[in-house]
C-alpha cells in the first residue's frame, strides 16, 4: 500500500477502488433488500391466492364433507380453515397434524393479512383470509415453507460477492489504464534525466495528439529551448565581456609597464589622461553590466507613473552635442515603470541616434490605443533587416562605424531591450526613409 501511495498510478487506483466500493457496496445491499422484498411479496401473493380460492369454495359450499382440502399449488401445501372458536374445521394433508398455523386474523375491515409464522418444526410464510365480512366467520390460512433464498443469506452473499468482484475489476482496470496513460510520463522523465547542463540540445519525445501529456512535452521542449538559448547567451556574454574588459586592462598594463621601464621618458600628463580614459571605459562597462543584472529584479520594482513627454524634455534639457534634436511630443502619454531605467533607455537611444546621425535627430511621443510609443530617428545609415534583431545583443557592433572608438560600451541597445521586456513592452528597429528608427512601445497606464 505504501508503494502504491507513493506513485500517482497507485493513488489513482486506490481512489478509484474506494469510489467503486462506496458505490457498489450500498447498491449491493439495496439490491439484496429489494430482491428479498420482491421474493417475499411473490410468496405472499401465492399464499393469498390459495387462501382466497379456498375461502371462495367455503362460501359456495363446495368444501369436502370430510374436511379435507385439495392442494392447488404444490408449493403452498399448508392450508387450514379455523372457526371463530379456534377449532380447525378443515385442513390439507400436509397440515393435518400441525397446530393452528397462526393467530393472526384480518381485523378492522381488512379481508386479508399476510405474515410470517414459526411452527415447532419450521418457519412459514402465510396469508389469512376471512371467509365472510362478519367478525365471526371462519378464517382460511394458506402457508408454505420459506424458499431457500429467504431461509438463508445466500442472496446477500451473492450480491456482496458480485459487488466485491466489480470493485476488484474496477481497481485492476484502473491500474492498467493508468499505467498505459502514464507510460509517456515515464518516458518523458527518463529523457529529462538524460539532459545535462553541458548539453541542452536534447529534446523529449512529443506524443501525438493534443492531450495534456502532448502539451506537457511541448512545454518541456520549449523550456529546454529557452534554457539552451539562455546558456548560449551566457557563454557568449561571458566571452564577449572578458574580451571587452581585457582590452582596456591590457592598455592600462602596457602603459604602466612602459612608465615603469622608462620613467625618465614618460609623459606623466599623457599617461594620466590615457589611464583615466581606459579606467572610465572599464567603469562604464562594469556599470552597464550591473544594470543589466538588476533589470527586472526585486530591487528595481518601485514602479511609478512616468510621463514620456516630460521624460524627453528633461533628458534633452541636460544634453549637449552638435547634432540638433527635433521633437514631436504628445502630452499625457503616461506609463508605469521605473523612472531611472526608462530614462536610461531614452539616453541610450539618443546616444545611438546622435552618434550615427548625419544632420539631425527626431524624437516623438504618441499613443496608439492602449500603447505608449516613443520613437527616436536619425538620418544616418540605415540598418539592414537582417541586422535589426542582432544589434540588440550585448557587445554587438555592425561595422567600423560602430566601433568602440565611436563611444559607448556596446551594451546600450541590450539595456534598452531588457528594460522594455521588464516593463512588458518591446523596442525594435522599424522602417524609415533615409535613416534608422528605433521605437519603444510600452503599455499605457490605466486611466490616462
Amino acid at each position: 500500500m505504501s508503494l502504491w501511495a507513493r506513485s500517482l498510478r497507485g493513488r489513482v487506483t486506490i481512489i478509484a477502488t474506494a469510489i467503486a466500493a462506496l458505490v457498489f457496496i450500498p447498491v449491493a445491499i439495496a439490491a439484496g433488500v429489494v430482491a428479498r422484498a420482491l421474493v417475499t411479496s411473490g410468496v405472499h401473493r401465492d399464499t393469498r391466492d390459495v387462501a382466497e380460492q379456498v375461502a371462495a369454495e367455503l362460501r359456495e359450499g363446495r368444501l369436502a364433507p370430510d374436511g379435507s382440502i385439495a392442494v392447488r399449488d404444490p408449493a403452498v401445501d399448508l392450508i387450514q380453515v379455523v372457526a371463530a372458536d379456534g377449532r380447525i374445521v378443515a385442513t390439507s394433508d400436509a397440515a393435518r397434524n400441525l397446530p393452528r398455523l397462526s393467530r393472526a386474523e384480518p381485523r378492522g375491515g381488512a379481508q386479508v393479512v399476510s405474515t410470517r409464522a414459526c411452527l415447532p418444526s419450521e418457519c412459514v410464510y402465510l396469508s389469512a383470509v376471512r371467509v365472510g365480512a362478519a367478525g365471526g366467520d371462519p378464517v382460511v390460512y394458506a402457508a408454505r415453507s420459506a424458499p431457500d433464498v429467504l431461509a438463508s443469506h445466500s442472496l446477500e452473499v451473492i450480491t456482496l460477492a458480485q459487488a466485491a468482484a466489480l470493485i476488484v475489476l474496477t481497481g485492476w482496470a484502473t491500474w492498467l489504464v493508468t499505467g498505459r496513460a502514464l507510460r509517456p510520463v515515464a518516458t518523458l522523465r527518463a529523457e529529462l534525466d538524460a539532459v545535462e547542463a553541458s548539453d541542452l540540445s536534447r529534446r523529449v519525445t512529443e506524443p501525438p495528439g493534443e492531450d495534456e501529456l502532448a502539451q506537457l512535452a511541448r512545454s518541456v521542449n520549449r523550456t529546454l529551448a529557452r534554457l539552451e538559448r539562455s546558456a548560449e547567451q551566457q557563454r557568449q556574454f561571458a566571452s564577449d565581456a572578458s574580451h571587452e574588459l581585457r582590452t582596456p586592462i591590457a592598455g592600462l598594463r602596457a602603459q604602466l609597464e612602459s612608465a615603469q621601464l622608462y620613467p625618465a621618458e614618460t609623459d606623466v600628463e599623457s599617461l594620466v589622461k590615457s589611464t583615466l580614459r581606459d579606467t572610465d571605459r572599464l567603469e562604464a562597462i562594469i556599470s552597464d553590466l550591473l544594470l543589466l543584472a538588476r533589470i527586472g529584479s526585486r530591487m528595481d520594482t518601485a514602479h511609478e507613473p512616468v510621463d514620456l513627454a516630460c521624460l524627453v524634455r528633461q533628458e534633452l534639457a541636460g544634453r549637449g552635442g552638435t547634432v540638433p534634436v527635433r521633437v514631436d511630443l504628445a502630452d499625457g502619454v503616461v506609463v508605469r515603470g521605473v523612472r531611472l531605467q526608462l530614462a536610461r533607455v531614452l539616453a541610450n537611444l539618443l546616444d545611438n541616434a546622435q552618434r550615427h546621425a548625419e544632420t539631425g535627430v527626431r524624437v516623438s511621443v504618441s499613443r496608439e490605443g492602449d500603447t505608449a510609443v516613443l520613437a527616436v530617428e536619425n538620418d544616418g545609415a540605415q540598418i539592414a533587416p537582417a541586422d535589426r534583431e542582432r544589434i540588440f545583443e550585448r557587445f554587438t557592433r555592425l561595422d567600423a562605424a560602430r566601433s568602440r572608438d565611436a563611444g559607448g560600451t556596446g551594451l546600450g541597445l541590450a539595456i534598452a531591450r531588457d528594460v522594455a521586456t521588464a516593463h512588458r513592452g518591446q523596442v525594435r528597429v522599424e522602417d524609415c526613409q533615409g535613416g534608422a528608427r528605433f521605437v519603444l512601445r510600452l503599455p499605457a497606464a490605466e486611466g490616462t
